[in-house]
């Protein structure tokens, strides 16, 4: 079982640039995209949209813990 997601670091454009689990592990982008793929996150899915691959929150109708939603570190 992989850690949660429990923060987010965003640039000046809103974009997700990092986040931070439940162990205090803090991942830029790209270190969190690796993670996903390997099963280290739980909750979240890897897809390819627009050229790249993007992180984002299973969907579950939540919207408080989707990843966009999560407070700043």
């Amino acid at each position: 079982m992989g850690e949660k997601i429990i923060a987010v670091r965003k640039n000046g454009d809103g974009d997700i640039t990092a986040i931070k689990t439940e162990s205090g592990r803090e991942l830029n982008y790209d270190q969190a995209l690796t993670a996903a793929k390997s099963g280290e996150l739980d909750h979240v899915d890897v897809f390819h949209r627009w050229g790249r691959d993007i992180l984002r929150s299973e969907p579950d109708g939540i919207k408080e813990n989707n990843l966009d939603n999560l407070p700043s570190f």
